[in-house]
């Protein structure tokens, strides 16, 4: 079989260039290439270097000129010479504080999801007396944990069902829902969770649910979550200022 060369693809991918047909046959191409996504992330990091390199050296010219404007007026240079000296400055500042404004690539919902979205890592049943005494909890952990959501998700219902106070499966049951793209049942789940607001689960809850309105649109039910999520002691407090960058 023919290996593609993604170069050209990923250069398309990081630019915004790629039509939207263009885009889902890409991810389609990352969800089962690993090295196709390190490669991508290893490709913005440079960017983000190289623009930060082209910064640096921006300041290091604007701060020649300065000393050879020095040197002008102590050498008693033209006034003309003085002048075309303090035009470069002018020039060269604009251009510098062009770059430092510029704005961070702005990513779309399905890109926010591959940069910030991974699903929860769950305790073992071992860990937990009471968890390892439900069957349909313990199937459902191993669905979920060779990442078969489907039937993961069918599982963890029964056991909400039948242990309405288990906030751990509430919150596994959004996620696997939300991975088979079952949003309506996974915010149905988060929510549960974060009203409870009595357990060990609800920033992750707050979390996952304000994904889940990014990946269907309702940007501005996420903003507000994502607000006092960044306004909180959450662990994703910092990651939700960064996607809040992205969305506004």
């Amino acid at each position: 079989m023919k290996t593609i060369d993604f170069s050209y693809f990923i250069e398309r991918y990081i630019d915004g260039e790629m039509s939207e047909s263009e885009k889902l046959w890409f991810r389609k191409e990352m969800d089962g290439n690993p090295g196709l996504r390190d490669e991508i992330e290893l490709r913005r990091k440079t960017d983000e270097v190289l623009r930060r390199t082209d910064i640096i050296n921006l300041r290091e010219k604007l701060v020649n000129i300065e000393y050879h404007v020095k040197s002008a007026k102590l050498h008693h240079s033209p006034w003309n010479e003085i002048l075309r000296y303090a035009a470069i400055i002018a020039g060269v500042a604009v251009l510098a504080g062009g770059l430092l404004l510029i704005p961070r690539q702005k990513l779309d919902n399905d890109e926010i999801m591959e940069k910030y979205y991974s699903p929860y890592e769950p305790p073992s049943s071992s860990r937990s007396g009471s968890i390892a005494k439900n069957a349909d909890y313990n199937l459902a952990l191993e669905y979920y944990k060779v990442k078969d959501y489907q039937d993961a998700a069918v599982y963890f219902s029964k056991v909400v069902e039948s242990e309405p106070g288990n906030m751990n499966s509430w919150l596994l049951n959004g996620i696997s829902n939300f991975e088979i793209s079952n949003y309506p049942e996974a915010k149905i789940s988060f929510k549960t969770v974060v009203e409870d607001n009595n357990n060990l689960y609800v920033d992750h809850a707050q979390w996952y649910l304000a994904l889940c309105n990014i990946k269907t649109g309702e940007l501005k039910k996420a903003k507000e979550l994502l607000l006092a999520i960044e306004n909180s002691e959450s662990i994703h407090s910092k990651d939700a200022r960064k996607v809040l960058k992205y969305l506004k």
